[in-house]
């Protein structure tokens, strides 16, 4: 009888992140649309506030980011269920960060931009890269998530900034972050530009893209939005995300 040989740690970890395909992106911008009317579900049309949501989202994430961890192998179900989780959670730290706080949009951002960065270092200090290929353990996983909360977190801030500041909109806030995501997808053709930080700067910017995007969608005519409900539009995000997760062809980092 044959034995099949156990699938080492590392390889294990290899597989628990997916490719970096025209459908991660899509989907990206997804979860990221949809974190934004869903934390804002919570938080403003149920009027948990920023503070009691936060705590809820964040137990939601932290069940979901060790539920992805623990996992032997790749799960697309759970991957993009914890991106989704840290897309919430993002939503209503920065809006408590920059409204209850006091501190502004310009202040919560350059808050977080300093945490996000902060994460970055201490990541690659403690493993020797950033790269999403080289996790390959249980602590540079630890590191990818809390650094992508970091990053939709710092994500949702510059969103509202863009879009609040000076009345400049929703839709020209989305335009102007398609336009940077496009920018970034240009210097991909331009082979001595790391990928890495192409990947990571791509990562962040579909962040306020997708929070312009889910008040285009949910917020009131009068402030710019086309007023659809938070709840349906969660909805609907979430079973087109569903439709893109199962119809999208998608592969693993890992060579199976």
């Amino acid at each position: 009888m044959k034995v099949e040989a156990k699938n080492s740690p590392i390889e294990s970890a290899l597989r628990k992140v997916p490719e970096i395909t025209l459908g991660f992106w899509v989907i990206k911008i997804l979860a990221t649309t949809l974190g934004e009317t869903g934390g804002d579900a919570l938080s403003m049309t149920l009027d948990l506030g920023y503070a009691v949501s936060s705590i809820i989202f964040f137990a939601i994430f932290a069940a979901a980011v060790s539920a992805q961890v623990a996992a032997t192998s790749y799960n697309r179900f759970l991957y993009w269920g914890t991106i989704i989780a840290t897309t919430t959670l993002g939503t209503t730290v920065a809006d408590f960060a920059d409204r209850s706080l006091g501190i502004g949009y310009t202040g919560g951002s350059a808050l977080l931009l300093a945490l996000l960065g902060l994460s970055f270092f201490v990541w690659r200090r403690a493993t020797g890269s950033v790269a999403i290929d080289q996790i390959a353990s249980r602590k540079a996983e630890m590191f990818y998530w809390v650094t992508i909360l970091f990053s939709q977190t710092l994500g949702t801030a510059l969103g509202d900034w863009v879009a609040d500041t000076n009345d400049f909109g929703y839709e020209r806030g989305a335009m102007v972050f398609s336009a940077a995501l496009a920018a970034v997808a240009a210097l991909y053709l331009i082979p001595k530009v790391p990928r890495t930080a192409l990947f990571w700067a791509a990562f962040i910017l579909t962040r306020p893209l997708g929070a312009t995007l889910g008040d285009l969608i949910d917020k009131p005519v009068d402030h710019g939005g086309f007023a659809i409900g938070r709840f349906a539009a969660s909805a609907a995000l979430a079973g087109l995300m569903l439709a893109c997760i199962l119809l999208l062809p998608e592969k693993k980092t890992a060579n199976t």
